[in-house]
């Protein structure tokens, strides 16, 4: 049975911190450049509606999955695996805490302020409101794409046999 268990949550681990690093490498790669193309009430308008509809269960199951299973995955090499996929998977759990910490203090209170703000079509000054949400946004997403790849890169490092 612990065979399976080391063999299977590592792995949940590491598939499930790919997911999360995709994730927020999509917004930088593709989404955000692409609403940078879009005009201020447009950007504004795709950008509300995205904040709505990612609060779903696939999402919270990614979001809040792969650092559970990552902290899983750590207390089982601490209990009785290599040290070196210990920290490995260590590693890969600070930094998925990094993305989330990014996400609640930077991203997710300009994505309130940004719901706040209300319909772009009722906007006084669209551009103002989109000079106050994306560029920090968009900053703060690559740092939590960057930190994501590399809890991957460690969470698959963490597999390789000693």
């Amino acid at each position: 049975m612990m065979e399976m268990v080391f063999g299977v949550v590592p792995v949940l681990a590491a598939v499930l911190t790919g997911l999360f690093a995709g994730l927020f490498l999509s917004f930088s790669m593709a989404v955000m450049p692409g609403l940078a193309r879009a005009g201020d009430r447009s950007m504004i308008d795709a950008m509300r509606g995205i904040n709505t509809a990612i609060l779903n269960p696939l999402f919270a199951l990614v979001f809040v999955g792969a650092p559970v299973v990552a902290l899983g995955t750590t207390a089982l090499y601490a209990s009785s695996g290599p040290v070196r996929s210990l920290v490995w998977s260590g590693a890969a759990l600070v930094l998925l805490l990094v993305a989330v910490v990014v996400t609640f203090v930077v991203n997710v209170p300009r994505n309130n302020a940004l719901e706040q703000a209300g319909e772009a079509d009722h906007l006084r000054d669209p551009a103002a409101v989109r000079a106050a949400f994306e560029p920090g946004w968009v900053r703060w997403n690559h740092v939590r794409s960057l930190v994501s790849v590399a809890a991957l890169v460690c969470a698959v490092v963490a597999l390789l046999p000693v």
